[in-house]
């Protein structure tokens, strides 16, 4: 076995302690304002039956299978390494927590696979925390992203919890949660071990682990030749007809988002228009049924702010190429934004006049 690199989540910060610093000043002078409570968007938890389902296999069995898959997908990309140029040049985001923790902590794998299952590592702990991060920029508040880092540390498979680096940085999101009972817009000094800061300090320097667009772009073009293929030995003419009784219809819903980005986007040229119309309307489905789970989620927290804060963070936990091929502008989020700002002065006059949150809330469940 290895010890995990910097890219994980809950590594060490060798070589960021500046970086964070600056971040760290940024961020607290960014939150001035608090807020009454924290909508259920604000964190991301596994079910008890999930985190069960992830640890019913052997380890040797998770390193086979993550093998297997990594193995698949080099040989789709037509590739020997999943890196090129020190970014992840594959779609990992098959693997799940436990495989990937294999790929990253086992020396059966090459160098450059454990370094590309870590840099995938970050890039689902940073996706994890860019929605909550940006209701903590709007709202002033740094709990609920404390809450979902312990929300995602806790729903990690049981080899990788029993990791001395998983125990410090969630006793360091456990002691920034403390810090945060009596200041909750002051981001907190956690310690080296706080992938909290760790996140702030990439996003601020720009540091993302998300795979190239052109990249996925060949292994997309690959992937759909392979199902026209399959298709057509089975004697049925591909179609993204859903409605298709004559053809195969071609489901685009299991690739990534940023994968569909690729196709929609078609920067490569190696996409035709009916490909490229059909990532756009599987993209604006995901991002659609992302929406409205926010607006019912919104309506059950009894939280006026909570849709607001719910579409700030589905915005926020996109790339702009995904937003981009999926419709979503700037005015999306900047109307959620006056919209939380609105609502939460509304608020703020009522509880002025006497009427308390409790009679404000009540007020608008009329």
């Amino acid at each position: 076995m290895v010890a995990i690199t910097s890219t994980s989540p809950y590594a060490a910060y060798q070589g960021y302690q500046g970086t964070i610093a600056g971040a760290s000043s940024r961020a607290s002078g960014a939150a001035a304002a608090t807020t009454a409570g924290e909508p259920a968007a604000a964190t991301v938890t596994l079910s008890e039956a999930a985190q069960a389902a992830l640890a019913e296999r052997s380890f040797a069995a998770i390193l086979a299978d993550a093998r297997d898959k990594l193995d698949g997908l080099l040989a789709d990309a037509g590739r020997t390494s999943p890196l090129q140029g020190g970014r992840l040049a594959v779609d990992l985001s098959g693997l799940d927590a436990r495989e990937l923790y294999a790929v990253a902590s086992d020396d059966s794998f090459t160098a450059e696979e454990r370094e590309a299952a870590g840099l995938e590592m970050q890039r689902r702990f940073d996706a994890a925390l860019a929605g909550p991060a940006a209701i903590a920029e709007v709202t002033g508040s740094f709990v609920g992203l404390y809450k979902a880092a312990a929300a995602w540390l806790d729903g990690l498979g049981p080899e990788e919890r029993d990791s001395a680096d998983w125990k410090a940085s969630r006793d360091a999101v456990t002691e920034g949660l403390r810090q945060l009972q009596s200041a909750p817009g002051t981001l907190p000094s956690a310690g080296d071990s706080d992938p909290v800061a760790l996140y702030l300090a990439l996003a601020d320097a720009g540091q993302t682990g998300e795979p190239a667009l052109d990249d996925l772009a060949g292994s997309a073009r690959r992937a759909l030749d392979r199902l026209y293929a399959q298709a057509i030995a089975n004697g049925r003419a591909p179609t993204f007809n859903r409605a298709t009784t004559t053809g195969t219809y071609i489901d685009l819903s299991g690739f990534s988002s940023r994968t569909l980005s690729a196709i929609a986007l078609d920067q490569t040229g190696r996409f035709d228009a009916a490909e490229t119309r059909a990532a756009q309307q599987v993209l604006r489905e995901k991002s659609g049924a992302a929406l409205l789970s926010g607006f019912q989620n919104a309506a059950k927290s009894g939280d006026p702010t909570a849709f607001s804060q719910n579409v700030i963070a589905a915005f926020a936990s996109l790339s702009a190429e995904e937003r981009q091929a999926a419709g979503w502008s700037d005015q999306l989020y900047q109307a959620a934004v006056e919209s939380y700002a609105t609502t939460t002065k509304l608020m703020d006059m009522f509880t002025q006049a006497g009427g308390g949150n409790t009679g404000f809330l009540s007020w608008m469940g009329r």
